[in-house]
């Protein structure tokens, strides 16, 4: 009888398993990461040198999903917009892995790709050089946490109030419950997070494309 077909190993696969491990744990070993795959360590290294490597594909895997092609065809707020979106939803679907991803320097060219095509719009529109990235970080900041509010319980805060008057009591009953809460928060801050960023390009006097 013939040894049995083992699948040939890439890396493809190596993301994928590296991935699904994140998400089960939050984080992965290469022994792990080797038994996972059914494969010796050494060879997961012919296609990647080492565990930051891997880490490199994990993030390629998670930000492919990220589209960055409205900037060439939108207004930079419409095109920020939609990037946001599709962000935010690239990272709700594997919350486990933002924490893993921000211990890592990004380099990888693939990864890169994402905030080269925000940079290139918010130039374009006008952005001064040494505000560039600090629109694109405050922009992470704030869909890194929305990523993680997408994945959150369905009640986040339970109020003890003394009187059915209280501020936070009434908040809380008048706010929407469960994916709606999350959507309503990430709209409103998004909303706001542009309005941001318009006044900021005008404060600049750039002239908006």
């Amino acid at each position: 009888m013939g040894r049995p077909r083992v699948a040939r190993l890439d890396r493809e696969r190596i993301a994928e398993a590296a991935l699904e491990l994140v998400d089960r744990d939050g984080d992965f070993r290469m022994p792990d990461l080797a038994r996972h795959l059914n494969v010796q360590v050494s060879s997961i290294y012919h296609h990647a040198k080492g565990r930051a490597a891997v880490v490199e594909l994990v993030r390629h895997r998670v930000v492919r999903e990220i589209d960055g092609s409205s900037f060439e065809r939108l207004p930079w707020d419409e095109a920020l917009s939609e990037w946001a979106r599709s962000y935010r939803a690239a990272f709700s679907r594997h919350p486990t892995a933002i924490r893993l991803l921000a211990t890592e320097t990004v380099r990888d060219p693939g990864s890169l790709s994402v905030y080269h095509s925000a940079a290139t719009g918010l130039r374009d529109a006008g952005f001064p050089d040494d505000h560039i990235m600090a629109v694109i970080t405050a922009a992470e900041n704030f869909l890194l946490g929305a990523a993680l509010d997408a994945a959150a319980p369905e009640v986040m805060i339970e109020a003890d109030a003394t009187t059915a008057d209280d501020a936070l009591t009434r908040a809380l009953a008048a706010a929407p419950r469960g994916p709606e809460r999350a959507e309503q928060a990430f709209e409103t801050g998004l909303a706001a997070l542009l309005a941001g960023f318009r006044a900021l390009l005008q404060d600049r006097g750039a002239v908006r494309r």
